[in-house]
């Protein structure tokens, strides 16, 4: 039996789709837990993608997903116990050699204040040359509906309306990995206030390139910081584990909010804790209440990395950085 959180599925019935088939009335729980799993060797990742594919064909309630952000492979089960039968499955049917460890959280890159930035970009190298000159004003765009905007004020033809394309094409560019540790940046609006050209030199590309020197000056001058995902996190526990459960929260950097009741002598805690946290949050709280607990989590709002993390993510960062240079 695969038993995990309340969901218990026999495993001759988990691999047989003519006894167990996927009806459309059937309804499975979602995944509760989450893990990163990598394949040891490149001969590995074809076998590890068809054996991926086979096991969720067979298992409804076994998710997995590839994640562009962070280039890994993200599996999602019932429980951890549910998760460590599919990775001996690749194992022992797909002869799959992975590693497995935590998913890494998707961080987000934000300015702190507003800032304006000049900056010019020019280049002779014989022939005709590269020039670009743009004055860009970027400001920190909280509750905006993309994370992105960008506004042209140029007035008079400072910037030639050809080459302002380059500019957003080199600003949306830089978007995509930011300058402390490579996240995505958000909440950004961009306003090209003013600039200059040169009738032979200028050129859609170097009002890119300016517009990306002008991006890495605005994170380093604008104080960019590192913004985590918080999660609101609700648990029902008894009454006798209730101080455990809070205690917890405590350690893993949680902030607890409302406490309620349920019948049976029962309690609700509300509390908002980093993802970063929470990972392995199943079994800690299985143990602490032995295993009478349940809790649902939902993303509520990225807010501020304290700065000693963000010092240890960015440090981590440079070495990966400097090992994959060498």
């Amino acid at each position: 039996m695969v038993e995990e959180e309340g969901f218990s599925l026999p495993l001759s019935l988990n691999r047989c789709p003519l006894i167990f088939p996927r009806c459309s009335w059937q309804e499975f729980p979602d995944p509760v837990i989450k893990i990163a799993i990598e394949p040891k060797t490149k001969g590995d990742i074809q076998k590890m993608g068809m054996g991926l594919n086979k096991l969720a064909q067979e298992d409804p309630s076994f998710h997995y997903s590839r994640d562009d952000e962070t280039n890994q492979t993200v599996i999602e089960g019932m429980g951890e116990l549910h998760l460590e039968i599919i990775v001996d499955r690749l194992r022992r049917e797909f002869n799959v050699e992975c590693d497995v460890g935590a998913p890494q959280v998707n961080y987000r890159e934000r300015l702190s204040k507003p800032v304006e930035i000049k900056y010019t970009h020019k280049k002779q190298s014989g022939g005709s040359g590269q020039y670009a000159d743009v004055v860009i004003k970027f400001d920190v765009n909280d509750g905006a509906e993309t994370p992105f905007e960008f506004v042209s004020e140029i007035k008079g033809g400072a910037v030639p309306k050809e080459y302002i394309p380059g500019v957003t094409k080199g600003l949306e560019q830089m978007m995509n990995s930011g300058s402390l540790a490579g996240f995505p940046v958000v909440d950004l609006k961009c306003t090209l206030v003013d600039g200059g050209f040169h009738d032979v030199d200028s050129s859609v590309l170097a009002f890119e390139i300016a517009a990306k020197g002008a991006f890495r000056e605005a994170m380093v001058k604008g104080g960019a910081k590192l913004i985590e995902p918080i999660m609101k996190v609700d648990v029902i526990t008894p009454e006798d584990h209730m101080g455990d459960v809070i205690g917890d929260f405590n350690s893993r950097r949680g902030m607890v909010g409302t406490l309620g009741e349920k019948p049976g002598g029962m309690k609700t805690i509300e509390a908002f804790v980093p993802l970063a946290e929470m990972f392995n949050y199943v079994s800690n709280l299985r143990g602490m209440t032995k295993g009478r607990a349940n809790y649902t989590m939902v993303l509520e709002k990225y807010d501020a990395v304290p700065p000693n993390i963000q010092q240890e993510i960015c440090g981590a960062k440079k070495e990966k950085d400097a090992a994959n240079a060498k």
